[in-house]
């Protein structure tokens, strides 16, 4: 599913989880969620719209308990905005289709990788496996796999 906006239909199939985080503005517990230490091949979009926004190859542990990357599958994919929530400014990372917050985005993430650390909620991920892009219409992002090999599926983040 690609819709590319959030639809009732969508919101509708949402978990609790998945709403709280995703229109919410919540958090998931660190460490017990999906992807934290998840580490197949493949890309993870909006739970919400399908959206593609992040890469397993810019997929890293950062010892925090929630999937983190260090950038997004294209700079468009999200859009950031100020968070004051905790009364310490920090940079909030929504998705640009649905507005769904995803999590946060920090600047103690891999020098060799930019420096960013996008710290996302498995609630507002869906991930997608390398072998699975074509049949569920994510085929345009098969290149970033290229060839399988193991020192690729590293990537960018080391």
């Amino acid at each position: 599913m690609n819709d590319d906006h959030a639809t009732p239909e969508a919101l509708g199939g949402l978990t609790d989880m998945q709403r709280r985080v995703t229109q919410q503005d919540g958090t998931e517990p660190a460490f017990a969620n999906a992807y934290w230490d998840h580490h197949e091949p493949g890309i993870y979009v909006d739970v919400v719209s399908g959206q593609p926004l992040f890469s397993s190859v810019d997929k890293f542990d950062s010892g925090t308990g929630w999937p983190s990357f260090t950038q997004p599958i294209t700079p468009e994919a999200i859009r950031t905005r100020r968070d004051w929530s905790l009364l310490v400014p920090r940079t909030e990372v929504r998705s640009s289709a649905a507005d769904s917050h995803l999590g946060h985005v920090f600047r103690d993430g891999p020098r060799t990788a930019g420096g960013l650390r996008y710290c996302m909620n498995s609630a507002a991920l869906r991930f997608v496996h390398r072998d699975d892009l074509v049949a569920e219409g994510y085929g345009e992002h098969r290149g970033i796999f290229a060839d399988d090999d193991e020192s690729d599926q590293k990537g960018r983040a080391e």
